[in-house]
């Protein structure tokens, strides 16, 4: 449990500290809802146990159990996200139209932004096999997504009017772009909007659940890979 503030906590997360995982603790965090922690260690392949295959059977962070909706369980954070702002009625307009720029946005990140950056980390970071076509390939499509995201935010504050879910799920990622290689040199209005979130107490809470370790030791190639797939999805 986080805070002597969560003692009602009433949603469980199982998450680890990867950009997906993140997406979630800062939604938590905004929305001031009382969760506890559940850390699993990707390494270790915790992700793939009985227990938690129980909860998501895709075996992915980050997932919620939501003990005030009869253990309501919700995997995928996209799907997170949505629920927790439903649940709230926060960060998601009641308007078609909002509702629609929201989710476009959002989905803008599940189906892009998440998968390329993701592959660009794994085959730049963790593959013990450098593959120069392989690496050039995600690394210049999450340009290209970042760019897409750059045009946009030189006309908005933040990507559906006001700060809503679709910023929550695409900063975690931007944010770190130089961690698979990707250049985001003369990308301002990005930097500008990516400052303005990490300036937010939330989003400072959130990216530290739970506190990052760093991979053991002489961890073999097998594990690594498969923790970075399992870190590095959407």
């Amino acid at each position: 449990m986080r805070r002597a503030r969560y003692l009602c906590a009433m949603i469980d997360l199982y998450t680890a500290a990867t950009p997906n995982g993140h997406k979630v603790s800062i939604a938590l965090e905004e929305l001031n809802l009382p969760y506890t922690v559940h850390a699993l260690d990707l390494g270790k392949l915790d992700q793939k146990q009985p227990n938690f295959l129980a909860i998501n059977p895709n075996g992915r962070i980050p997932a919620i159990v939501d003990r005030s909706a009869d253990n309501f369980v919700v995997f995928e954070s996209g799907a997170i996200l949505i629920y927790l702002a439903e649940k709230t009625g926060r960060f998601l307009p009641h308007d078609a139209k909002g509702r629609s720029q929201v989710l476009q946005w959002l989905m803008f990140q599940m189906g892009g932004v998440g998968p390329m950056m993701g592959q660009a980390n794994v085959f730049f970071r963790y593959f013990p096999e450098k593959i120069p076509a392989a690496i050039e390939r995600y690394q210049n499509e999450s340009r290209r997504l970042l760019t897409v995201l750059d045009t946009h935010l030189a006309n908005h504050e933040y990507l559906a009017g006001d700060y809503s879910i679709a910023d929550m799920a695409t900063w975690p990622w931007a944010r770190i772009a130089a961690w698979g290689g990707i250049s985001t040199e003369g990308l301002n209005h990005l930097q500008r909007w990516i400052d303005a979130i990490a300036a937010r107490p939330a989003a400072q809470r959130g990216i530290n659940v739970p506190p990052r370790d760093e991979a053991p030791a002489g961890q073999n190639d097998a594990a690594r890979i498969a923790a970075a797939q399992s870190i590095l999805q959407k």
